[in-house]
């Protein structure tokens, strides 16, 4: 009797086990602000800016300094069948990453709970 006892409860939690979704998806629209978060490390994982020696190549300086704590807006929306959010970002004000980039591509979801964006 206790093996079936336990094996109904076991049944049981593995069934509601699967219909939680313990992270809520943060849905993103076109139009949104949001704001680039300064990185300790000297690159970003999720948000495709290119890489120093380009920047440099292009006339700017080898640091992203410039992005931290920049306001951009949400320009187009892409969701993928695995789930995956793609975000264009340009940047608020019409001026241009690094002088020379006018937007950048992002990982929504990945970039959001790494902490290079915010909303």
């Amino acid at each position: 009797m206790k093996k079936l006892t336990f094996l109904l409860f076991l049944a049981f939690g593995v069934s509601f086990a699967n219909t939680t979704n313990p992270t809520p998806q943060t849905m993103v629209q076109i139009g949104d602000e949001l704001v680039i978060n300064t990185q300790t490390a000297d690159k970003f994982n999720h948000v495709d800016f290119p890489r120093l020696n380009f920047i440099v190549k292009r006339g700017g300086l080898a640091n992203y300094n410039s992005v931290d704590g920049k306001v951009v807006v949400v320009t187009n929306v892409v969701t993928k069948g695995n789930g995956e959010t793609h975000v264009t970002l340009e940047p608020v004000g019409g001026k241009k990453f690094f002088g020379f980039l006018s937007s950048v591509n992002a990982d929504f979801d990945k970039a959001i709970r790494s902490g290079e964006l915010s909303m």
